[in-house]
């Protein structure tokens, strides 16, 4: 079937909807944001493609153009758009009255309609501003858009020829072909990509902005931020992008050369701030080198009273900082501002109560790196000249191991949370205790009779034998993994407590209890040892090797009967998560991926992962996973003084670095 439709003019006022117009069940896509572009298009260049109408109870409804049609209405209603109003006579076809394929008429315009191509729009825009002196201004009102979104657009407009011509042809994808528009030059981009093709290999869009990186850093980039006034100070060439944050510092030799000057300058700042005796800097932070070099630490000092009024003041604040946090109402961004503020509190008391010994100053020094796009100072490092060979037992605050100890970066656990962790591992082992009754009897007996027919010197401080169940206390007792509560519940449950009976004398109840087997007397009495375990971390041979081996023989491994979650996790810091993901759970690429998330997301996903581990792990990441918790509180192997709850944890690599 041919038809042709007589032209028409329509004031916009005497236009309605045809109700056999195919879009009359989307009125969604008729609403002001989703004709916002088309509007300003209309506006700008007049309405280029006449309505589709049919005259209906004297009015012409629009049988094809229904967000023309709405456009203008707008258009209409709008008093700053200047040219339309209701009598304002616009373009259209009628339809004849007795036509009977009104539906396949309007069907036929909205299918047949093949949407632009990419590289089409791309071009279209660059030629507007090249042949018909647009910018980007003009460009983005036309089409009622935003200038960054046109700038967007224009910039894979002037992508070189022969790669846009390469996309067309399908030889690379779209996406590929867009990952050239990373560094502004066309011949930059002609160079990588001949040299990319060289040898007829499929070419991916992460390739080609690998290579392009080598061409020069971006000054959005962390480092191109940072070194961009300097740069720009000293003459540095930079390819422009349409968008500034694209441009790039063509000098690589010259942003390194200044990054590093940056980085020496922060490690002479602290060298004088906290004395030690040489500062150094380096770009990446050199595992390989650094793992030759030793590390002091900073002790435990009495604060003065002025420092102790600071410390008091501090605590004050951090109590009702925690009872903000708990909020559930609370918002990300605030819930980020407060945990920041208690974060720079808690350091701000470690700073109080800690200081460097003036023989360690005297050969200690610090390194500057570029971590996590941020400078990162490496504290206290002694190079291997100056390391001095301890005889007997090492320095408190010198690592003497050769394995590298942690910095700025590392995993510390504040003395509140410490103390928390302790009341978790009694739980834990109190647990163990309960469920391993004849050991625990035994134990129960030495101690007893130890200490009465010793000469008064305990054979254990762990455990309480004078019938008092101990009391533990936690900051957050309602949100700590129940796993031990638990397996303590069905323990409690498991006893014979027929003898018990208030109603009848100690004598009485004592015969019953007299009566029982063997098997049974263990487990109550297994069940309140249990009851009485103190906070502890794990045990130091030296101090208490009874409760070490016991221990060791009870409770292998304290997964058991505990479990992290978000409890623990949402008093890490935000690096700390990214850490413990990247490094000692094997998720590198997970933990690069939450890098831009917020903390709050990252507890999340910790807790999720713990819980149940997710079945696209390898078996490497799920061991990892089974076994990990802060390390003074596994036991086997472990010899932890408990003043010192500090986690000797490796720094980062360079990969979670950046991420964290």
């Amino acid at each position: 079937m041919t038809a042709s439709f007589k032209p028409v003019s329509v004031a916009i006022g005497d236009l309605t909807a045809h109700p056999a117009n195919v879009r009359s069940n989307s009125p969604e896509t008729h609403d002001p944001e989703n004709i916002a572009h088309l509007k300003a298009s209309i506006a700008v260049l007049g309405l280029l493609q006449p309505l589709l109408v049919q005259k209906l109870d004297g009015k012409y409804a629009v049988l094809a153009g229904g967000r023309r049609h709405a456009a203008l209405k707008e258009l209409v209603a709008d008093k700053a758009a200047k040219g339309f109003a209701a009598k304002t006579k616009i373009d259209c076809r009628l339809v004849p009255e007795d036509c009977d394929v009104t539906t396949a008429l309007s069907l036929a315009e909205n299918i047949t309609q093949a949407p632009m191509n990419a590289i089409d729009e791309f071009e279209a825009f660059a030629r507007m501003m090249e042949v018909n002196g647009q910018t980007p201004e003009t460009i983005a009102k036309t089409f009622g858009t935003t200038v960054a979104a046109v700038k967007g657009r224009l910039r894979y407009g002037l992508i070189h020829p022969d790669i846009r011509a390469a996309a067309r042809a399908k030889t690379i994808t779209l996406d590929t072909m867009k990952a050239f528009a990373e560094h502004p030059s066309q011949e930059v981009q002609r160079e990588v990509y001949e040299a990319l093709t060289k040898e007829d290999s499929y070419l991916q869009a992460y390739t080609v902005r690998q290579a392009l990186k080598s061409r020069g850093v971006q000054v959005s980039d962390d480092i191109g931020a940072f070194v961009r006034a300097d740069y720009e100070a000293r003459g540095g060439p930079i390819a422009a992008d349409l968008l500034d944050e694209h441009s790039v510092l063509e000098d690589a030799a010259l942003v390194e050369a200044i990054l590093l000057e940056k980085l020496g300058a922060a490690a002479e700042e602290a060298r004088a701030k906290l004395g030690f005796a040489w500062a150094d800097a380096m770009q990446h932070y050199d595992y390989a080198t650094m793992a030759a070099y030793g590390r002091v630490y900073p002790g435990p000092i009495e604060p003065d009273e002025a420092a102790q009024k600071r410390i008091d003041e501090i605590t004050a604040e951090l109590e009702q900082l925690q009872l903000e946090m708990e909020y559930e109402g609370l918002e990300d961004d605030a819930y980020n501002t407060l945990y920041d503020r208690v974060d720079a509190l808690e350091e701000e008391v470690r700073d109080l109560q800690e200081a460097y010994r003036a023989e360690d100053l005297a050969r200690a020094g610090v390194v500057a790196s570029w971590q996590g796009g941020q400078v990162t100072l490496h504290l206290g490092l002694v190079r291997p000249e100056d390391t001095v060979k301890e005889k007997g037992a090492p320095s408190s605050s010198t690592n003497t191991t050769g394995e590298e100890a942690p910095d700025a970066g590392e995993i510390t656990y504040p003395a509140s949370l410490a103390e928390d962790l302790k009341t978790e591992r009694a739980m834990a082992l109190g647990a163990a205790m309960a469920l391993h009754p004849e050991a625990t009897l035994d134990l129960t007996l030495f101690k007893m009779v130890s200490d009465v027919l010793t000469s008064g010197m305990s054979v254990t401080e762990a455990i309480k034998i004078d019938a008092r169940k101990e009391y533990r206390s936690h900051a957050k007792m309602d949100e700590i993994d129940e796993t031990s509560l638990q397996q303590v519940a069905a323990a409690l449950d498991a006893l014979d407590l027929s003898w018990l009976d208030d109603t009848r004398s100690p004598a009485d109840q004592f015969a019953e209890f007299r009566a029982l087997d063997a098997g049974e007397k263990a487990k109550l009495v297994a069940y309140a040892t249990a009851s009485t375990t103190q906070s502890c971390f794990a045990r130091d041979p030296r101090r208490d090797s009874l409760m070490h081996e016991f221990e060791i023989e009870i409770m292998p491994d304290i997964r058991a009967h505990w479990t992290p979650n978000a409890a623990l996790f949402n008093r890490f810091k935000k690096a700390w998560l990214l850490k413990i993901l990247g490094e000692d759970l094997g998720l590198a690429q997970e933990a690069l991926t939450l890098a831009s998330s917020s903390k709050k997301e990252i507890v999340a996903f910790c807790d999720k992962l713990f819980a149940e581990p997710f079945a696209t792990l390898t078996d490497a990441q799920r061991a990892a996973v089974a076994a990990w918790c802060p390390p003074m509180m596994q036991t086997a192997g472990v010899a932890c003084d408990e003043a010192e709850p500090t986690a000797e944890t490796p720094e980062p690599d360079s990969e979670v670095a950046q991420a964290a």
